[in-house]
């Protein structure tokens, strides 16, 4: 049976093991964030991961030759001395490693096993398509965890369909590569063959080797997961239940007041007076038109009440996805001491949330939180070092000499300047990052002694958080569904 609340894949481990396990147990659909696992994977081992999730998760990995290797390279029992940086590694290329390929299987992996533990219910995991590279390995890995959902936006998923129907057969995966000054070559292609990883071949990534074959290890047999893109118009919704390379069974339906990536607006260029596009008549979804393609959807964006709920299953949703109640609860991945400064803020009705559009190297509009401190404060975003050491938002694009290379517009000018870009593109991009890992404690420490500071992002419900705490300083995920199906 569908879930009516979907809890949002947010940020970087926001939506981590810990809260999609809460809701799951609860009865709805608890939703992992799939970003940049690898890396949390790391800190987290590098930081002695208390209390032995991970280390739990990595035991029942069925390839115990990787979960060792993973022990070996990151796991330190003391953790990390206070001020020390955590290693750095090499950002993904088209073609990964094969040690990058196997590290984002295993994150992946125990991200979902952990937020599958102890009940019955589905977990589902949300992936950007924008994050190109790691997304096939990233599935495969939550797969093998047995992963009911898959949720993707900041894109358009059409491959994803196709591709998970070969991973669930354990055979090679394909999917576009979006390179800029593209010519039609075979380098366009992102590819993933899990069968290395059984037969203990030293390659994981092949597009010649299938998955048949003699393998040391016989593969579990994998259920294929039910696959909802995340979308803002019609017009992308009927292009994904026609076009996609395999069966679409929902859609989410987000809205621009929607916390992290929007959509920008359709037609001519507007902004008000803080700065925000402007949305208007064009940027409405007709439900009517979604409904008419026979699949399920829920509505997102400014959803988080009991009267929106109604209204969405009045239109013929079939529930709605909450991000933002869920992002300040017990159970979120967000730090303890920024969760409890915005609890504070919205209970005074001192919190505001800004639409910016430079902020995401994306180009799309990204909502940030006015949080003094974060990049959000200018002249914190002001005092910060250029640095691009993650690259999970670079553009990959051909060089004049045909080969590769890759740029982000929030690394330092100069070294953008050198690859092509244009200077304008530079103005007040944010390092999303390194900010969204030190939004949940892990962010790097630099030469200078500092920290990379963080930038919270959430939709405009966060504006009404006050009233829904009704004086409480802190609530947990059950509460929040609770609230949602009071009346349901």
């Amino acid at each position: 049976m569908d879930p009516v609340i979907i809890q949002g894949g947010m940020g970087v481990g926001i939506s981590g093991w810990r809260l999609a396990r809460a809701v799951s147990s609860h009865g709805q659909l608890g939703v992992v964030s799939g970003t940049a696992m690898d890396v949390v994977l790391q800190r987290r081992l590098g930081d002695g991961d208390t209390g032995g999730h991970y280390r739990r998760a990595l035991a029942a990995f069925p390839l115990p030759a990787i979960a060792r290797e993973a022990l070996e390279r990151y796991f330190r029992p003391e953790g990390r001395e206070e001020g020390d940086p955590y290693p750095t590694q090499p950002m993904l290329p088209r073609l990964p490693s094969e040690w990058q390929q196997k590290l984002l299987v295993l994150a992946n992996f125990a991200e979902v096993f952990l937020a599958r533990e102890g009940h019955d219910g589905p977990v589902g995991i949300n992936l950007l398509t924008k994050v190109q590279i790691p997304n096939l390995p990233s599935l495969y890995g939550a797969m093998l965890a047995g992963v009911a959902y898959v949720l993707m936006g900041a894109g358009i998923p059409r491959d994803v369909p196709g591709a998970l129907d070969a991973l669930a057969r354990h055979e090679p995966a394909t999917m576009r590569f979006d390179l800029q000054g593209a010519t039609g070559g075979d380098d366009e292609t992102l590819s993933f063959d899990p069968g290395p990883l059984w037969d203990g071949g030293n390659a994981v990534v092949s597009t010649l080797a299938g998955a048949a074959g003699a393998r040391g290890v016989v593969p579990p047999p994998l259920r294929r997961p039910a696959f909802f893109p995340i979308v803002a118009s019609n017009s992308l919704a009927t292009m994904m239940a026609r076009k996609s390379t395999g069966r679409i069974d929902g859609f989410v339906i987000e809205g621009p007041t929607a916390g992290g990536h929007n959509a920008p607006p359709r037609g001519p260029r507007q902004i008000n007076d803080r700065g925000e596009p402007v949305y208007g008549d064009r940027d409405e979804v007709d439900l009517a038109k979604i409904a008419a393609l026979g699949l399920p959807f829920w509505l997102a964006g400014g959803a988080g009440s009991p009267e929106r709920l109604a209204a969405a299953r009045a239109a013929g949703a079939a529930g709605i996805q909450v991000g933002t109640l869920f992002a300040y609860c017990d159970e979120s991945g967000l730090s303890d001491d920024l969760k409890k400064d915005v609890l504070v803020r919205c209970a005074n009705g001192g919190v505001d949330v800004l639409t910016d559009e430079r902020a995401s190297p994306t180009g799309f509009p990204f909502k940030t939180v006015s949080l003094k401190g974060s990049l959000a404060d200018p002249s914190a975003y002001a005092g910060r070092a250029r640095i691009c050491d993650l690259g999970y938002l670079r553009t990959a694009y051909r060089r004049e000499d045909g080969r590769i290379a890759y740029r982000c517009p929030s690394e330092p000018v100069d070294t953008y300047l050198k690859k092509g870009g244009g200077a304008e593109d530079t103005a007040g991009r944010k390092c999303l990052c390194n900010a969204l890992l030190s939004n949940i404690g892990l962010g790097q420490m630099r030469e200078d002694g500092l920290g990379e500071l963080p930038l919270l992002t959430s939709g405009d419900d966060l504006r009404t958080l006050g009233t829904f705490l009704a004086g409480r300083s802190s609530y947990s995920a059950a509460d929040v569904l609770s609230h949602l199906l009071a009346e349901a």
